[in-house]
């Protein structure tokens, strides 16, 4: 799901990474190594304080949208007897815990049966994937790689009311002037006839269709490329497919060039250049003893790129360039770019990591990952915020920690790292 505001359905990034949705699978991803993700705010019932009752915000958004333009018959027919939904309000102040590794993730993201369903799909709808590669220059596998994580191939799209679960957090979620931007967008969308209010169905967070998009991103980006009058992502594999592809065509996708591979770091290589912020030339990065693997088209030496160390210097690493970003738009989240990629490559017979994970690693739950960034934040380390999510502030202040330590300043954060810090921070408070 395209990233938040522009887009969202994935399940991280957004609210911190959690502004849209999907399937389990995405989630996991976003929470698991997300990056560019906005702080969370603790969850508290002010914002339906300051809102007043669900009828009485329902009556002021109705004079808003009506303001705004919205058919009245449309919004009377979309917000009749409607209500909060209490399983929203759930989701979106009390994440579930996802705390599973990188390479669980993976395994479940790129498993068997996805990749044999892929492939099935490949060829069955061969010439619908012909046309809109040709149409928008993204490539097949991986448009149907993101279908795959999205939907399921169409067959989780989610099942609550869009309507009601964006009413519900424009009344009393974590952003609702988010959330109320996305219910006028979804009115805009029936207004216009795409599908009916009863079939506008999705996940808790507002993503929709087989594509997960949310509301203001179907209204940018989503396509009538079946030629019946009506984006339908929910219904018409052409249109949900070609809209993906829409989408990463405006997220500057390069055609006919990879999303990245797999590559091998020298001895010494200095670990606090593998950051996606840190972008170099092919060339720099050969002269700085990075092995390339062979046959990579689609490249010369000025293609930029950056090291991804998912799970820090010990495990693979990977160079990523510009259609790894485009991917992120999507979800940004490195960890679902990452399972794009692989399993876009696994559809085509290869993609298997060469590298070993470090299986032995423990994990940071939600709490360790609070207590992390507050020791940071106490020992002047600035991880910019207590928040939970282990974003591109966190791991740069990891390696500030790392770095003034003499460790391989990669930035991972895992249960070693954390013992370490608590020491640190015992011997600092010790000496003062």
């Amino acid at each position: 799901m395209p990233q938040l505001p522009a887009h969202a359905t994935g399940l991280s990034s957004r609210l911190p990474t959690a502004l849209l949705l999907g399937c389990a699978i995405t989630l996991a991803a976003c929470t698991s190594y997300s990056v560019n993700a906005e702080p969370t705010r603790p969850a508290t019932n002010s914002q339906a304080e300051q809102n007043g009752s669900f009828e009485q915000w329902l009556a002021d958004f109705q004079n808003r949208a009506l303001a705004q333009g919205v058919d009245p018959a449309i919004l009377q027919q979309a917000t009749r007897e409607l209500s909060p939904d209490p399983a929203v309000i759930r989701a979106d102040q009390h994440q579930p815990e996802f705390s599973r590794p990188v390479w669980e993730y993976l395994d479940g993201a790129v498993s068997n049966t996805r990749i044999s369903s892929g492939q099935r799909l490949l060829s069955e709808r061969a010439e619908l994937l012909s046309a809109i590669e040709e149409r928008y220059g993204v490539d097949r596998h991986i448009l149907v790689a993101i279908w795959g994580l999205e939907s399921n191939f169409g067959g989780n799209m989610g099942s609550r009311n869009i309507v009601r679960s964006l009413a519900t957090l424009a009344h009393e979620g974590r952003r609702p002037e988010f959330a109320e931007t996305q219910l006028l967008a979804a009115l805009d969308i029936l207004q216009r006839g795409d599908i009916a209010v009863d079939a506008m169905v999705g996940s808790w967070a507002g993503a929709m269709g087989q594509t997960q998009f949310i509301p203001t991103t179907y209204n940018s980006h989503a396509v009538d490329f079946d030629g019946n009058g009506k984006r339908d992502i929910w219904g018409s594999e052409a249109d949900a497919l070609a809209s993906a592809a829409n989408y990463l065509r405006a997220s500057n996708w390069q055609s006919k060039q990879p999303w990245g591979f797999e590559v091998s770091l020298p001895d010494g290589f200095d670990y606090a250049s593998a950051d996606l912020s840190q972008r170099r030339s092919l060339a720099e990065w050969r002269d700085a003893g990075v092995h390339l693997p062979s046959g990579v088209s689609g490249l010369n030496d000025d293609s930029h790129a950056a090291i991804l160390l998912p799970a820090g210097h010990r495990g693979p690493a990977f160079m990523v360039l510009d259609n790894f970003r485009s991917i992120m738009r999507y979800n940004s989240s490195t960890s679902y770019a990452l399972a794009i990629g692989l399993l876009s490559e696994r559809l085509q017979g290869r993609g298997q990591i060469q590298a070993s994970w470090p299986t032995q690693d423990q994990p940071l739950t939600r709490e360790q990952r609070l207590e992390l960034q507050q020791i940071l934040t106490d020992t002047g380390f600035e991880p910019g915020g207590v928040d939970g999510i282990l974003g591109a502030n966190t791991r740069a202040a990891v390696r500030r920690f790392q770095q003034q330590q003499a460790m391989a300043a990669d930035g991972y954060a895992n249960l070693a790292l954390l013992k370490h810090l608590r020491t640190f921070a015992e011997q600092t408070a010790a000496s003062n």
